[in-house]
């Protein structure tokens, strides 16, 4: 069995590699004789209740087939599944397990996948970062053994994000195989690659085994969340387009498909918990008048929330600051021809509440034992049914009586003493898994009650940016690093799975507040644009010169706004490897590109600079806004755009080839009919 390729295997047989699942009985403890025992195969998909999934909108746009196997000593069936897209070349995995004895088993490991590939000269790839620097791309060669990422902090955390890619070891960004895996969920998870001493490399991915367990009783089933497995033979630049177009169809809800994101203006890093209502209504008549639509306001509304110690879960406004409440200052903002939005963190609970001191069973941790503070906070219990729901009760107060158009969903904090006291001593196993459930349940309740509002989630910054939030939320606050010039590297990363509509993107006050460097409101912007798109600073202190040029960049953004977000997107230059970055991206017609060019620290005496271009129609000709004469498509994919005076008017360009550090360039590329 050591030299088998196998599809989900199991450990006590003679596999000695990484097993996919194990479960523990009271027959034969660690050991299971499931075996295949028929098959079924069927237009559309299976239904899914509580969890994310891929969508499909009618029977005709996937297939499914599901593996039945059979444990007849131990009572225990399971059922492999894989759900084929039609138009993609990717699969749908997991499994399910159902415990058809008269007695309990528990289940210690329950993996999402396996996969045997009959090869090791492979590149593993994923996202790793931190707080402020998240999904930062990282290339390293697979050897002997197990290489892993994962979480344990209860998300899917800032320091990996739950993917990993298999390249072949030439594969660059535009040419050679790859393999990618994601995994449809948003709590603490595994991804391993493991290459035996015969080159056979396993690959697997689910939930982290880390404190888990669960405890199947007579006629229950347990289904593992869903994981994506996505292949291309065009690069990296190939696997991404794939996994965008998948994303944006099967993913994310279809009404926001085809939708037009309202640019918004937050008002954080305007006035933190320093606000009254005449200072909101300031900023909101301001954004209004530069073309705005939809101002957003931030943490301090509620309680008596002056500082990050206080008031979560108390989600009743703050009259001191706000007379009218949400409910006035809502009306008041709509009135003036804005949208009004919302800040909420409802996992969290702050010492000086009612809800903690009242209900303590509702807040993580043991009597026993001291809790953790993190970022002046507790966490609660949302594998407790009723802790969700009073949330809800809460937000919904909030929500009903407002004119709210827009959440944004925080969570800023990871899980510590993970114990549930409304599960009993043998289900604690269960917490981290049954408390992602709860988010996705109080999730499902407010889409449900507020169609109409566009829920932005977060989680200190892109925290838990995954497929599974984007399940409910079209779009992931990306990090909570504003600077340009390390959002192109955040925003580049982010890219090799997440399509640019899903990645909130703001224009920031300089010095930049996470990282104290200044660059121009141009290189704000340009790098802004390719996201959602919105302005996280005081408006109303801007010149009239700065006023004037955020007014013109937000109509430049709404002008290329439906290409940004539909077109097809390419990476050109990494800023992992050296001190350039640019992508683009280009109409399904072909006829219209929009490239971003930008630099860091300024190269001295530096050479020549061409950018070649990628997606155009080789024999069209093209003319690029501010160059001297126009271009065929394949000289601007093979030469490339030469950063010259000779190519460019002195106008266009001056200001970028002056030396100076952190610059960029936007390049508007129109077809010549």
């Amino acid at each position: 069995m050591e030299f088998l390729r196998r599809e989900y295997p199991d450990f006590g047989h003679g596999d000695f590699r990484t097993s996919s699942y194990e479960i523990v009985s009271s027959k034969a403890h660690t050991l299971s004789g499931i075996k295949y025992e028929k098959y079924e195969c069927f237009k559309g998909r299976d239904r899914v209740f509580g969890m994310p999934h891929v969508r499909i909108g009618s029977e005709e746009e996937a297939e499914t087939l599901i593996i039945h196997l059979y444990d007849s000593f131990l009572q225990i069936r399971m059922k492999i599944f894989y759900l084929l897209l039609e138009d993609y070349s990717a699969i749908v995995r997991k499994v399910s397990f159902e415990n058809i004895s008269n007695e309990p088993v528990k289940a210690s490991k329950l993996m999402s996948f396996s996969i045997d590939l009959p090869s090791a000269s492979y590149d593993l790839m994923f996202l790793k970062g931190a707080w402020s620097r998240e999904r930062h791309v990282e290339r390293v060669p697979l050897h002997k053994g197990i290489q892993s990422i994962g979480s344990t902090k209860g998300s899917s955390s800032h320091t990996f994000n739950p993917f990993v890619a298999l390249l072949d070891k030439k594969t660059t960004e535009h040419q050679g195989e790859v393999y990618g895996f994601s995994l449809i969920y948003s709590g603490n998870f595994l991804a391993l690659a493991e290459v035996d001493n015969f080159d056979i490399t396993r690959v697997m991915m689910g939930i982290h085994t880390q404190g888990f367990s669960w405890v199947l009783k007579e006629g229950e089933v347990f289904y593992t969340p869903e994981a994506l497995l996505v292949y291309n033979n065009e690069g990296l630049n190939g696997l991404s387009q794939e996994y965008h177009k998948i994303i944006e169809r099967h993913i994310i809800l279809e009404k926001y498909r085809n939708d037009v994101r309202p640019v918004l203006i937050n008002n954080w890093e305007a006035t933190y918990f320093n606000f009254d209502e005449d200072t909101m209504l300031t900023i909101a008549s301001e954004a209004r008048n530069l073309g705005f639509d939809l101002f957003v306001l931030d943490d301090g509304w509620f309680g008596k929330r002056n500082d990050d110690k206080t008031s979560l879960s108390e989600w009743t406004p703050n009259y001191d600051k706000l007379p009218n409440g949400i409910s006035g200052l809502s009306k008041k903002v709509v009135d003036l021809g804005i949208q009004f939005g919302l800040w909420f963190e409802p996992e969290m609970v702050s010492e000086d509440t009612r809800l903690y001191n009242e209900n303590p069973d509702f807040v993580l941790g043991h009597f026993n034992y001291p809790k953790s503070h993190g970022r002046n906070q507790f966490v609660l219990d949302f594998s407790n049914e009723a802790v969700v729901n009073e949330i809800f009760e809460r937000m919904k107060r909030i929500l009903n009586d407002s004119s709210v158009s827009y959440v944004k969903w925080d969570m800023n904090r990871s899980i510590t003493e993970a114990y549930s006291q409304s599960l009993s001593k043998e289900h604690q196993g269960e917490f981290y898994h049954r408390y992602i459930l709860g988010v996705y349940k109080l999730y499902e309740m407010l889409t449900n009650a507020f169609p109409h509002i566009l829920f932005e989630s977060c989680a200190g910054g892109g925290g838990r940016f995954d497929l599974g939030l984007l399940y409910y939320a079209p779009q992931t606050w990306t990090s909570d690093d504003t600077d340009a010039w390390e959002r192109v590297k955040i925003q580049y990363g982010t890219s090799m799975i997440y399509p640019i509509k899903s990645m909130g993107s703001h224009v920031s006050a300089v010095p930049n507040h996470q990282v104290g460097r200044n660059t121009s409101l141009k290189m704000r912007h340009d790098t802004a644009i390719f996201g959602t798109y919105g302005y996280e600073l005081d408006i109303t202190t801007m010149s009239d010169e700065e006023k004037i040029e955020v007014r013109n960049n937000i109509e430049f953004f709404k002008t290329y706004q439906n290409l940004i977000h539909h077109g097809k997107f390419y990476r050109l230059l990494s800023p992992f490897d050296g001190e350039a970055a640019s992508y683009m991206v280009i109409s399904e017609c072909q006829s219209k590109a929009l490239v971003y060019y930008s630099h860091g620290l300024q190269v001295p005496n530096a050479p020549l600079s061409n950018l070649k271009l990628r997606g155009l129609d080789p024999a069209k000709k093209y003319r690029i806004h501010g160059a001297k004469s126009s271009h065929h498509g394949d000289e601007l994919m093979n030469l490339g755009v030469l950063f010259t005076e000779s190519y460019f008017e002195k106008d266009f360009i001056d200001n970028f080839l002056k030396p100076g550090d952190f610059k960029s360039l936007i390049l508007e590329i129109t077809e010549i009919k």
